[in-house]
């Protein structure tokens, strides 16, 4: 199963984005396709926070516009939404020692354990830190 990132959200909903196109097209071909595939719980808040927040985006995005697209993606009859299992501390407790992440890099360890927890292959990133978590990533923005 594949599983989305924050960066390709973002990337798919603000049209002011260069890579809006290509990300869009990501999103419509996962939610479109009968594969399973996954946004971490934790993505999804850090979506509403980044395109909302008016030091990032001027304009930044309405919520009810963001709330939108949300319950767009969520209405893909595909899609898993990543939530805390019973083996999730002992993941991410097995990540954060084996990589010695500290402060904000926590939160991408937290998607990672996330990710391991609920047997996602592979995780679609712009965002090269992940791969010192031991999950497989993939840029699907590299080829546009």
């Amino acid at each position: 199963m594949i599983a989305v990132d924050t960066n390709i959200l973002v990337y798919a909903h603000r049209t002011d984005s260069p890579w809006h196109q290509s990300a869009a097209a990501t999103i419509v071909r996962l939610a479109e396709s009968s594969e399973p595939w996954a946004i971490p719980w934790p993505c999804v808040h850090e979506f509403l926070s980044i395109a909302t927040h008016p030091r990032i985006y001027r304009p930044p995005t309405p919520p009810e516009v963001a709330l939108a697209d949300l319950d767009t993606w969520f209405g893909s009859p595909s899609l898993q939404l990543l939530a805390e299992t019973p083996r999730y501390w002992e993941i991410l407790r097995a990540i954060v020692r084996r990589s010695a992440v500290v402060g904000p890099m926590v939160h991408d360890a937290r998607i990672a354990a996330l990710c391991q927890a609920h047997g996602v292959t592979q995780l679609w990133t712009a965002d090269r830190d992940f791969s010192r978590f031991g999950i497989a990533v993939h840029n699907p923005l590299c080829a546009a």
